[in-house]
């Protein structure tokens, strides 16, 4: 039953991440929460606390990323000690509304006391530098300081 509540938590804060809202999954997360992204892209982050991760969120946002969690998987019954995995594709579909960037991959997470406390990213991340070269090809630039990103006019 608990496992079922963490999944049903889980794919509502994703559903309001992928309509543009990312309160309820900042909320989710312990204020110590420890983030990490791997890679070489622009995306790639090892983040400790929620400040430095909600700019991360809100560039996913502003990119027009979409996850699809596909399998939720949760391990252990305390309150206190929870391991969490979950499985999924993101995309990003072009003004035309073709798919311009898709990834699969797991993110395998821990939950202490009903707060998310740490979470990693498992995916292709060669993909990922993909995403950055259309960002780049078409106007989209990121501003490192904030990790926000801006259209610019042609």
């Amino acid at each position: 039953m608990f496992g079922w509540i963490v999944g049903w938590m889980i794919r509502r804060s994703v559903r309001r991440l992928n309509e543009g809202d990312i309160k309820p999954l900042l909320r989710s997360y312990a204020d110590d929460v420890h983030f990490v992204f791997p890679g070489e892209s622009s995306w790639a982050a090892d983040i400790h606390g929620k400040g430095e991760l909600e700019a991360w969120l809100r560039r996913f946002v502003k990119a027009g990323l979409q996850l699809a969690p596909e399998e939720i998987v949760v391990a252990g019954w305390l309150p206190w000690s929870i391991a969490v995995c979950v499985k999924a594709t993101d995309r990003v579909l072009g003004p035309d509304g073709h798919t311009v960037y898709e990834n699969r991959g797991v993110i395998f997470g821990e939950i202490v006391w009903g707060k998310i406390k740490s979470y990693e990213v498992f995916l292709d991340t060669q993909k990922v530098v993909g995403l950055d070269e259309y960002e780049a090809a078409h106007g989209v630039a990121l501003d490192a300081q904030s990790n926000a990103v801006e259209a610019h006019d042609a």
